[in-house]
Parts: C-alpha cells; structure tokens; sequence
C-alpha cells in the first residue's frame, strides 16, 4: 500500500507540462481532501528534478512558493505554457 507521500509523488510526476494542479486537488486526489498543507510541505522537500513540484499552485490563483525560489517556479511555468508571459503572480 502506498504512503500519502508516495501517492502525492505519483500524482504529481503525472501532471503534464503546461498544466497546474492545485494543493487542494493533489490532496484530493491522494485521498485526503483536507491535507493541503501537508501536500505543500511535501513538494518544499522535494529537490527530485523528475517530480515536477513547480506544476503545484495555490487555490486562489497565486503561484506559491518553491523551494528553488518564486522566480523561478513562475520562469518555468510560464517557459512550459502553464502561465501567460508576464506574470507576476
């Protein structure tokens, strides 16, 4: 049986590019709707390149954080299509 852990890795490595998913929808999609943050934390201590965790954004429109900084996660979703050029959310 799979972890939470290894089941929010799973979904996310399936996210393609120029596609987001929210915290929310990861977390629901996991079998555990209400653990959001737990979804968060989980991507802060990813440093896989093959897990995608940049794909991940906030409910309310606004990016998030990223462990290899802001800039960057904007800079890579919008290289990959997912957000429009110039955006600074």
């Amino acid at each position: 049986m799979q972890s939470f852990t290894e089941k929010v890795i799973a979904i996310v490595q399936a996210i393609p590019k120029g596609k987001t998913m929210t915290y929310k929808e990861v977390a629901q999609k996991a079998g555990s709707p209400g653990a959001s943050r737990a979804v968060g934390s989980i991507m802060k201590a990813n440093y896989n390149p093959s897990i995608p965790c940049h794909r991940v954004v906030r409910s309310d429109g606004i990016v998030g954080e990223y462990n290899r900084g802001r800039e960057e996660k904007i800079r890579k979703l919008i290289a990959e299509g997912a957000l429009p050029k110039g955006t600074l959310r």
